[in-house]
């Protein structure tokens, strides 16, 4: 690493994040400080039906003030296994289960400031859980909804769609999909 770690403080710690604090020398000698938002992971579920529509989720964002179409998905808890907390995501904020879940990649959603890694998934194979939803608190006003993936990928462009980690495994599924579909 280039930058050499003097110190480290955790003067906050939150629920959905830890603050940390570095005091940090530079290869000049100089010392700097850097702050880490800490955060435990994540895993996001791109569900796919068998008529290639995909299922979103909509949902207030508290620090936007407004209410955002994102893909299902949620924090991993201590040692979770990222592939059972998006089929947990998947189930609890749509009420669906998946036959197929295949990860598509591992994204750092704001490496300037903070560690958190989200794990995206493509799921497929997709019906109706016996059990439903099971929304936290702050998730009761999530609605589900479903566009044919293209109309969604048009959606980014028009800006109806502007949560990273949705852009993101949209177009990674899309990806996906295509080259599943050359190789059969």
């Amino acid at each position: 690493m280039e930058l050499k770690r003097i110190s480290r403080a955790m003067p906050y710690r939150g629920k959905v994040f830890d603050l940390i604090v570095d005091e940090v020398e530079y290869p000049s000698g100089a010392t700097g400080i850097r702050e880490i938002a800490h955060h435990p992971g994540g895993a996001a579920v791109v569900p796919i039906t068998d008529g290639n529509d995909v299922v979103l989720i909509e949902q207030l964002r508290y620090p936007f003030a407004n209410r955002l179409l994102e893909l299902p998905a949620g924090k991993l808890a201590p040692g979770e296994d990222p592939a059972v907390a998006g089929a947990r995501e998947l189930q609890e904020e749509t009420g669906l289960v998946a036959a197929r879940l295949e990860k598509l990649l591992s994204i750092y959603t704001t490496p300037g400031f903070c560690d958190e890694v989200i794990h995206l998934f493509l799921a497929t194979g997709l019906s109706i859980s016996s059990r439903g939803t099971a929304r936290e608190e702050g998730e009761s006003s999530m609605t589900v909804h479903r566009f044919p993936l293209e109309k969604a990928l048009a959606m980014i462009g028009t800006g109806e769609i502007r949560d990273a980690k949705t852009i993101i495994g949209l177009t990674a599924a899309q990806q996906q999909l295509h080259q599943s579909r050359s190789s059969s």
